[in-house]
């Protein structure tokens, strides 16, 4: 299993954990965890993959990635905290998810031949429309859509960012870890210092 492989199954755990700890502030039952655990983990990645004409799409077949989605609605299930934590916990599993989901999606749109820029959109969408459909599926005004934090920008600037350090030479790993730290940044600077784009 290569690094980018890691990144991914570790961002698709991530999500699910976002996912399932949304479906327990909204007083689901586990059936219902699992489907916003499952969709927060996999919507972005299989939206990418039908755009692309990639089949099957990432999760079909794919025991471990099942295993950790499951694995997290079930860790979810078992804690005993307050909401506030809950809350605190779903922004930087977020936000880590988004980092790793951006790299991975990325390069996965490279190897089947996307170009640069629009492997960059893909990178974003693999990292927002997940959220985007569990915010939907939890009748919230989806984080991508809401006049606030840095949510897609943030994406957005590390996978430009990250390819620009593969541009200039930088070692395959180092800028991996780089563009996720950089969106991670973004996001906790984001909420700490109310950023945001300008209204329209």
């Amino acid at each position: 299993m290569n690094l980018i492989e890691v990144i991914i199954y570790t961002g698709i755990f991530v999500f699910a954990l976002t996912g399932a700890l949304k479906a327990r502030t909204h007083q689901m039952d586990i059936f219902g965890a699992a489907v916003v655990a499952f969709v927060t983990a996999y919507g972005g990645g299989t939206i990418r993959d039908l755009l692309i004409g990639v089949r099957p799409v990432n999760w079909v077949n794919d025991y471990l990635a099942l295993g950790l989605a499951v694995s997290a609605v079930l860790i979810v299930s078992l804690l005993n905290t307050n909401f506030t934590r809950f809350r605190r916990a779903i922004f930087f599993t977020d936000a880590i998810g988004l980092g790793m989901f951006t790299v991975g999606g990325i390069e996965r749109s490279l190897v089947y031949g996307i170009n640069e820029g629009y492997s960059v959109i893909m990178g974003v969408m693999s990292a927002t429309f997940g959220g985007l459909l569990a915010d939907m599926i939890c009748g919230e005004v989806p984080n991508l859509l809401k006049r606030g934090e840095l949510y897609a920008t943030a994406c957005a600037l590390g996978g430009i960012i990250y390819l620009g350090l593969k541009h200039f030479g930088i070692e395959y790993n180092l800028g991996l870890f780089i563009c996720v730290a950089i969106i991670v940044g973004i996001r906790i600077l984001s909420k700490r210092k109310r950023l945001r784009l300008p209204e329209i």
